[in-house]
């Protein structure tokens, strides 16, 4: 069976809908691209329209596992699912900030000293001793 991500079903959808993403960005993300190519946040490479996890993340870079979403008006509605998709990309390790469109377009400038913060502050890193990335067993009593 194929796996449902890398490779797999959801992968090849996710692609070609990212790359239509890509091909028509938002003025925000436009925006905010304009800025973020050619690693000039901190000499971070950072991807638009990224397939990730099953999916499609506005910008990304997988070095910081930092993943920055930009909310337009079709966001106001899709709280719970953002909010859901935030716990997926969390569980795996990922950071999400969230902008809104808005935001992008009036304090640009705000919003990238926000990226670069990120960017400079070291990611939680779990601990190599368990498989559930603390040191702590499933129960919560420290492993040993």
């Amino acid at each position: 069976m194929r796996s449902r991500y890398r490779g797999g079903l959801l992968e090849g959808n996710a692609r070609a809908r990212a790359r239509e993403m890509r091909s028509h960005p938002t003025s925000a993300e436009g925006l905010i691209w304009s800025r973020l190519r050619r690693r000039n946040v901190a000499g971070t490479k950072f991807r638009r329209q990224y397939p990730l996890l099953g999916f499609i993340a506005d910008f990304c870079c997988v070095e910081h596992k930092l993943v920055i979403e930009l909310d337009g008006d079709s966001h106001g509605d899709r709280e719970a699912y953002d909010a859901w998709r935030t716990e997926k990309l969390a569980a795996r390790g990922f950071r999400v900030l969230r902008f809104s469109n808005e935001e992008v377009r009036r304090n640009l400038d705000g919003v990238l000293e926000v990226i670069w913060g990120a960017v400079k502050a070291p990611p939680p890193s779990p601990s190599p001793m368990s498989n559930n990335g603390g040191g702590e067993s499933e129960s919560g009593a420290p492993r040993r």
